[in-house]
């Protein structure tokens, strides 16, 4: 499995952007579906956004599109998510997963973790 460590989490003003990177090790990274999820307190944790092998087919949950960016650089074993036009209600602790098959919003599908990174959102 491969070892994950996100990072760019913080507190911003509603309206602001964060940019959220995970770094991959321990692994062949390019051969890995990558995916955000994240979970707020008190409720389940919820998909976000994949991204395949290759970086050439995203998906993203209906809450999110055209404000968040899903990308990845296999060079920098990296995977990055893009967050603007940020909301009170995108607070949360994100993750980012990777499983080696095809892309897929369903966490049970993810093997590997890594531990989060707080993101607030302040209105």
């Amino acid at each position: 499995q491969v070892q994950l460590v996100e990072s760019g989490g913080g507190l911003v003003q509603a309206g602001g952007s964060l940019r959220l990177s995970c770094a991959a090790s321990g692994g062949t990274f390019s051969s890995y579906t990558m995916g955000w999820f994240r979970q707020a307190p008190g409720k389940e944790r919820e998909f976000v956004a994949t991204i395949d092998w290759r970086g050439g087919l995203t998906y993203y949950a209906d809450s999110v599109k055209g404000r968040f960016t899903i990308s990845r650089d296999n060079a920098k074993n990296t995977v990055y998510l893009q967050m603007n036009s940020l909301k009170p209600e995108d607070s949360a602790v994100y993750y980012c997963a990777a499983v080696r098959r095809s892309v897929s919003r369903r966490s049970a599908d993810y093997d590997s973790w890594g531990q989060g990174t707080q993101v607030t959102v302040s209105s």
